[in-house]
């Protein structure tokens, strides 16, 4: 049974289980990011076989890996993996999301972010943590973040080094009420 919310007012995207199948375009989306940009911290794309060992990884931990949907193509995608490895951090998650630039500013990442945090909560998680690149090309992922109840926990200073320069990440963390 599909659980997610209704499209955001003006999103054009519905939210649904990533497959196998959309796994391509999940790679296709991500590449970019990889190969262009200090939003992640990943140096090299990764290949489908890489993107499914995720989903299998992330299914099998019973966390979310969703995907936006834009008449009949992936738009975005957004997963929770685990914050850290330790069992003490077993309710807490981090969150990942990444939009084709193409659906930037239609409210597509509102509508993912938010199913996400839904999903995430049914799955158990307490806590959700963000660690966002201070780079201009991530400048959209804060302000999204604190409109969905995010706030500022703290800042790494020059954590990461990529394409000639030292980033640095802000750690956003939001609460969650799981369900009874």
């Amino acid at each position: 049974m599909d659980h997610s919310p209704p499209p955001a007012a003006g999103s054009p995207a519905s939210v649904r289980p990533a497959v196998a199948a959309d796994l391509g375009r999940v790679a296709e989306i991500f590449a970019p990011y990889a190969r262009d940009t200090a939003v992640t911290f990943e140096t090299e794309p990764w290949d489908v076989a890489r993107w499914a060992a995720k989903h299998d990884d992330l299914a099998g931990r019973g966390l979310p890996f969703l995907v936006a949907d834009v008449e009949g193509e992936v738009a975005g995608f957004a997963y929770a993996g685990p914050w850290r490895p330790k069992a003490a951090y077993r309710h807490t998650v981090e969150d990942t999301i990444y939009l084709d630039p193409g659906y930037a500013g239609q409210g597509v990442g509102t509508v993912l972010l938010t199913a996400l945090l839904d999903a995430a909560a049914r799955a158990g998680a307490r806590q959700v943590v963000s660690v966002v690149a201070d780079v201009p090309e991530a400048a959209a992922s804060l302000p999204l973040h604190r409109r969905l109840g995010f706030v500022e926990a703290g800042r790494l200073t020059a954590v990461g080094f990529k394409h000639g320069r030292w980033v640095d990440t802000v750690l956003l963390q939001r609460a969650l009420d799981s369900p009874a």
